[in-house]
Protein backbone atom coordinates (compact mmCIF):
# COMPACT_ATOMS: atom_id res chain seq x y z
CA UNK A 1 0.00 0.00 0.00
CA UNK A 2 1.54 3.21 -0.84
CA UNK A 3 1.83 5.80 1.71
CA UNK A 4 4.28 8.75 0.47
CA UNK A 5 6.02 10.43 3.74
CA UNK A 6 5.40 14.01 2.77
CA UNK A 7 1.56 14.69 3.53
CA UNK A 8 -0.32 13.93 6.73
CA UNK A 9 -2.88 11.39 7.23
CA UNK A 10 -6.45 10.86 8.99
CA UNK A 11 -7.68 7.40 10.29
CA UNK A 12 -10.49 8.11 8.13
CA UNK A 13 -8.16 7.55 5.24
CA UNK A 14 -7.71 11.50 4.15
CA UNK A 15 -4.61 12.69 3.13
CA UNK A 16 -3.00 16.56 3.21
CA UNK A 17 0.50 17.82 1.85
CA UNK A 18 1.07 21.48 2.68
CA UNK A 19 1.67 23.55 -0.24
CA UNK A 20 2.18 27.57 0.08
CA UNK A 21 0.79 30.34 2.42
CA UNK A 22 -1.31 28.09 5.27
CA UNK A 23 -2.87 25.82 2.44
CA UNK A 24 -2.91 22.15 1.75
CA UNK A 25 -3.92 20.21 -0.99
CA UNK A 26 -6.61 17.03 0.40
CA UNK A 27 -7.53 13.81 -1.12
CA UNK A 28 -8.14 10.34 -0.34
CA UNK A 29 -5.71 7.90 0.11
CA UNK A 30 -5.04 4.56 -1.62
CA UNK A 31 -6.02 2.68 0.88
CA UNK A 32 -9.38 4.36 0.67
CA UNK A 33 -9.40 4.38 -3.22
CA UNK A 34 -9.25 0.30 -3.31
CA UNK A 35 -11.85 -0.26 -0.54
CA UNK A 36 -14.05 2.10 -2.52
CA UNK A 37 -13.19 0.33 -5.95
CA UNK A 38 -13.84 1.66 -9.31
CA UNK A 39 -14.56 5.19 -9.00
CA UNK A 40 -17.52 6.81 -10.81
CA UNK A 41 -18.55 9.89 -9.75
CA UNK A 42 -16.84 12.87 -7.45
CA UNK A 43 -19.33 15.52 -5.58
CA UNK A 44 -16.91 18.60 -4.81
CA UNK A 45 -17.68 21.48 -3.04
CA UNK A 46 -17.66 24.83 -4.39
CA UNK A 47 -14.14 27.24 -4.33
CA UNK A 48 -15.10 29.44 -1.30
CA UNK A 49 -16.71 26.94 0.94
CA UNK A 50 -15.81 27.09 4.34
CA UNK A 51 -15.60 23.58 6.41
CA UNK A 52 -14.96 22.69 10.15
CA UNK A 53 -13.13 20.28 10.68
CA UNK A 54 -14.94 16.83 10.43
CA UNK A 55 -17.61 17.99 8.36
CA UNK A 56 -18.41 16.74 5.08
CA UNK A 57 -16.37 17.58 2.47
CA UNK A 58 -17.23 16.01 -0.87
CA UNK A 59 -18.73 12.82 -1.62
CA UNK A 60 -17.25 9.62 -3.63
CA UNK A 61 -19.69 7.66 -5.64
CA UNK A 62 -17.94 4.15 -6.77
CA UNK A 63 -19.49 0.98 -8.00
CA UNK A 64 -19.48 -1.01 -4.26
CA UNK A 65 -20.89 2.19 -2.67
CA UNK A 66 -20.87 6.02 -1.75
CA UNK A 67 -18.59 7.48 1.14
CA UNK A 68 -18.33 11.22 2.49
CA UNK A 69 -14.58 12.72 2.44
CA UNK A 70 -14.43 14.55 5.91
CA UNK A 71 -12.21 18.07 6.61
CA UNK A 72 -9.27 17.16 8.14
CA UNK A 73 -8.74 20.57 9.17
CA UNK A 74 -11.01 23.52 9.40
CA UNK A 75 -10.56 26.64 6.05
CA UNK A 76 -12.02 27.48 3.50
CA UNK A 77 -11.50 26.01 -0.37
CA UNK A 78 -9.35 27.70 -2.66
CA UNK A 79 -9.45 25.31 -5.35
CA UNK A 80 -11.19 22.16 -6.35
CA UNK A 81 -10.12 19.66 -8.82
CA UNK A 82 -12.17 19.94 -12.18
CA UNK A 83 -10.86 16.93 -14.02
CA UNK A 84 -12.26 14.84 -11.31
CA UNK A 85 -16.30 15.97 -13.07
CA UNK A 86 -15.01 14.02 -16.43
CA UNK A 87 -12.41 11.39 -14.85
CA UNK A 88 -13.15 10.60 -11.55
CA UNK A 89 -10.92 6.99 -12.13
CA UNK A 90 -8.16 9.54 -11.76
CA UNK A 91 -8.59 9.00 -7.66
CA UNK A 92 -8.18 5.02 -8.51
CA UNK A 93 -5.18 5.59 -10.78
CA UNK A 94 -2.99 8.51 -8.96
CA UNK A 95 -5.40 9.57 -5.42
CA UNK A 96 -1.86 11.61 -4.25
CA UNK A 97 -1.25 13.48 -7.43
CA UNK A 98 -4.00 14.07 -10.46
CA UNK A 99 -6.76 12.55 -8.01
CA UNK A 100 -6.32 15.25 -5.24
CA UNK A 101 -10.25 16.75 -4.11
CA UNK A 102 -9.70 20.16 -2.90
CA UNK A 103 -7.23 23.14 -1.66
CA UNK A 104 -7.87 24.36 1.59
CA UNK A 105 -6.58 27.64 3.62
CA UNK A 106 -6.36 26.73 7.04
CA UNK A 107 -7.90 28.48 9.13
CA UNK A 108 -5.19 27.24 11.90
CA UNK A 109 -1.90 25.80 9.86
CA UNK A 110 -0.57 24.58 12.67
CA UNK A 111 -3.01 21.95 12.41
CA UNK A 112 -1.81 19.85 9.93
CA UNK A 113 1.15 19.02 12.61
CA UNK A 114 -1.38 17.21 14.84
CA UNK A 115 -2.79 14.92 11.35
CA UNK A 116 -1.06 11.12 11.25
CA UNK A 117 2.79 11.09 10.03
CA UNK A 118 3.07 8.36 7.07
CA UNK A 119 4.58 5.87 9.56
CA UNK A 120 1.83 6.13 12.25
CA UNK A 121 -0.68 6.36 8.87
CA UNK A 122 0.81 3.09 8.31
CA UNK A 123 0.92 0.79 10.99
CA UNK A 124 -3.16 1.49 11.02
CA UNK A 125 -3.78 0.27 8.03
CA UNK A 126 -1.23 -2.57 8.36
CA UNK A 127 -3.87 -3.87 11.05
Amino acid sequence: MNVPGDRRYTEEHEWAVAKADGVVRLGITDYAQEALGDIVYVELPQVGSEFAKGATLAEVESTKSVADVYAPLAGIVTAVNEALNDQPELVNSDPYGDGWFVELRLQDPSGLDAMLEATDYGALIAD
